[in-house]
């Protein structure tokens, strides 16, 4: 029996681990990949406060996971397949855990194209982690789906080695900034805008992709920016979920079950970042100690 179980490494579960260690509660985090999330899959962090020159994913991620262990939280690597809410039960592919206050902390994948030849090729030229597969495609052609952060940053970071072409279903950017600057400066970046991508086929030179207006694009890996999917599929029925699937949990992230609390990118909010995730995980840390603090 643990008092805090946290499902979910990303940076909100990591967070919430060291804060509820440091308090003195006994504290599991439960991930079945590498600590960080997607964070550990993003090359540089250019604005997590206190790094002016930005700092890598992967070392700020390793960095948290030290952190929390420093202060007696417990890892372990293990697929949640079944979370039963009422009783703070969790179900493991090797065996069952209990807690006495659960936080959520499940993060989201990246969203899919679902058009034809998508899922085949996945592995085989299409990506949804550009710092993870970026290097095989080194003096390459590649193409970058998606309008917002993410997808600029992808096609900035996949620029140092490739020539790539951003296609965007709209006449302009989501994303803004400076980053967005140095795209348009960039010329080893094109950009396709108003057009999608209806099909992704492969022959002996690679990708051809059809586009919207008939337009094709050949390229040898496609690398999709295109949002996130929350993975709360878990929780249906269990818990209050918007129509997307996030949690439904408020600032002080408390869900509508008592003693369960939602952090990071897997709770509805209008910002999912790093820095806010980091904000949710001490929330959660911080409510669930008053949670269990109450039970006495």
């Amino acid at each position: 029996m643990y008092d805090v179980a946290i499902v979910g490494g990303g940076p909100a579960g990591l967070t919430a681990g060291l804060y509820a260690a440091r308090a003195g509660w006994k504290t599991v985090l439960l991930e079945r990949g590498l600590p960080g999330g997607q964070a550990a899959t993003t090359d540089r962090l250019e604005n997590y406060p206190g790094f002016p020159e930005g700092v890598g994913g992967p070392e700020l991620m390793m960095a948290f996971a030290d952190q929390a262990a420093r202060f007696g939280m417990e890892t372990r690597y293990a697929n949640v397949r079944k979370i039963d809410l009422e009783h703070k039960r969790l179900t493991l592919d090797d065996g069952e855990l209990e807690a006495r206050a659960l936080i959520l902390a499940l993060g989201a994948t990246p969203r899919k194209l679902d058009v034809p030849g998508e899922a085949e090729n996945i592995g085989r030229g299409v990506s949804y982690c550009a710092t993870c597969d970026g290097a095989f495609y080194r003096g390459k052609r590649v193409a970058v789906v998606g309008g917002g952060d993410t997808a600029v940053e992808d096609a900035l970071y996949l620029s140092r080695f490739a020539h790539v072409t951003l296609i965007h279903r709209r006449d302009r950017l989501r994303a803004m900034g400076a980053q967005v600057e140095k795209l348009r400066q960039n010329s080893q970046v094109e950009m396709l805008l108003g057009f999608t991508v209806s099909q992704i086929e492969r022959d002996a030179e690679g990708l051809l992709l059809r586009l919207s207006g008939d337009r094709t694009l050949r390229a040898d890996g496609l690398f999709v920016a295109v949002g996130v999917v929350p993975q709360t599929g878990l929780l249906a029925g269990a818990l209050s979920l918007d129509d997307a699937g996030y949690i439904l949990a408020g600032e002080d992230t408390k869900t509508s079950v008592p003693g369960v609390f939602a952090a990071g990118d897997c709770r509805k909010k209008p910002l999912r970042q790093v820095s806010t995730a980091v904000g949710d995980g001490a929330t959660a840390a911080y409510m669930a100690s008053a949670y269990l603090e109450s039970l006495h």
